[in-house]
């Protein structure tokens, strides 16, 4: 069967297409390259094209081998701080560019979608480890377009038998273990890049904002889960709706915390490197703690971890760092 990938030339969407091609699927990649790396897709067939066209979607549709069976979709804006100076921006290519992926599937007869979306659902947490059935309150609109698209599935399961798999992430973090692939944003956002720079000296210091938390050691604790297991899950998730499972929605996270500052102290040991880390004053909106439960994934997808060690993961995005192609 083939697999069409809906930002499959970014970071989590070019490590998946890795993962669906060493389990023998077939892909097509659409991407529009504003974020993703064209060097990232060594997978499958590749089409560079925006989901606000629909002749776009309706040409990676035929780039394909084999008629497409599902949707994976990782194509999205996801900067907080934009989305808060530019809403309207991301309505339309979170939401209103998801209708044209729908309407296109319904068109080619494709009628499951696995769907990238995000822990920013939530907003601020009540309690952790954070479950499927707690309340979802976005206190940003790139949570706010998640949810939206959510809410959108649901409508469209019940009205057009659309079969969904909604998968909400924890901090995505690490590169391929082989390698091949990693993380490359512009600009950088994610913290893990960031102290590497610090680390490799391309940036003076790394900066934590807050150390005043009621935490143990007053940073911000997030659970970091490595984009390899991240992969895992959604080939889980779309074996189980082609196995005719229910319409999902999952946390992925590895149920443990790491502090900003026990980040810092595990890319030191593994790089072998100091240097200067700089207190900055706590960032708007920024939760104390968010960790998310995988009890639910376990139980119906069968899916573990395999990188849960924040050492492991460290390692994995500073061998990527060292020789990274884009």
């Amino acid at each position: 069967m083939s697999v069409l990938i809906c930002g499959g030339a970014g970071y989590i969407g070019s490590h998946t297409n890795k993962e669906l091609n060493r389990r023998g699927y077939e892909t097509a990649v659409l991407d529009n390259l504003i974020y993703g790396h064209r060097e990232a897709v060594k997978w499958g067939r590749f089409v560079q094209g925006d989901l606000a066209n629909e002749k776009d979607i309706e040409a990676a549709f035929d780039a394909a081998d084999t008629p497409v069976e599902a949707v994976i979709h990782f194509a999205a804006f996801a900067y907080v701080g934009e989305s808060v100076a530019d809403p309207e921006k991301y309505y339309f290519n979170n939401v209103a560019n998801t209708l044209n992926l729908l309407r296109v599937m319904r068109r080619r007869g494709c009628d499951k979608i696995i769907f990238s979306s995000t822990c920013a659902t939530y907003g601020e947490p009540e309690r952790v480890p954070i479950t499927e059935d707690m309340p979802q309150n976005p206190i940003n609109p790139y949570g706010a377009t998640k949810l939206t698209v959510e809410r959108i599935f649901k409508d469209y399961a019940a009205a057009y038998s659309l079969k969904f798999a909604v998968l909400r992430y924890f901090n995505a973090a690490g590169a391929d273990p082989d390698g091949e692939i990693g993380e490359s944003h512009d600009p950088e956002t994610h913290i893990i890049p960031l102290v590497l720079d610090a680390a490799s000296g391309r940036r003076a210091d790394i900066k934590v904002f807050g150390t005043d938390y009621n935490t143990p050691d007053g940073s911000c604790v997030r659970d970091y889960i490595h984009v390899t297991d991240l992969a895992d899950a959604h080939v889980r998730a779309l074996e189980h709706l082609r196995g005719g499972g229910e319409n999902l929605f999952l946390n992925l996270g590895n149920e443990r915390g790491t502090s900003v500052l026990e980040l810092i102290d595990s890319v030191k040991r593994v790089t072998g490197r100091d240097f200067a880390v700089t207190p900055a004053p706590r960032r708007p909106g920024d939760p104390a703690i968010l960790i998310g439960s995988r009890e639910k994934a376990r139980l119906i997808l069968g899916w573990e971890p395999r990188y849960a060690d924040i050492d492991t993961i460290v390692k994995t995005a500073w061998n990527w760092y060292c020789n990274k192609e884009y």
